[in-house]
């Protein structure tokens, strides 16, 4: 199981089963310091290992990004 934040480089990889997040590149499983958020993503994974029978099969987790760390974010992005 790949948890993935790059849906166009997942499809084009084709690994076993993929769960995409739509978060920040080396965030997959959600805002640092979040640990039942990361829990929570890392228990929909593993769920999904025994239902998801197709290879290649991608599952998009419809969560958004929280709100309160989107200034820190952007705040990072112009620093670097």
């Amino acid at each position: 199981m790949l948890v993935s934040t790059g849906l166009d480089l997942t499809r084009l990889v084709k690994p076993p089963r993929s769960l995409f997040v739509n978060f920040p590149m080396g965030n997959p499983f959600g805002p640092p310091g979040s640990a039942d958020y990361q829990r929570r993503i890392l228990t929909v994974a593993l769920e999904l290992t025994s239902t998801m029978n197709t290879p290649g099969d991608i599952t998009e987790l419809r969560d958004a990004w929280p709100a309160d760390f989107q200034d820190k974010v952007e705040a990072s992005l112009l620093m670097g």
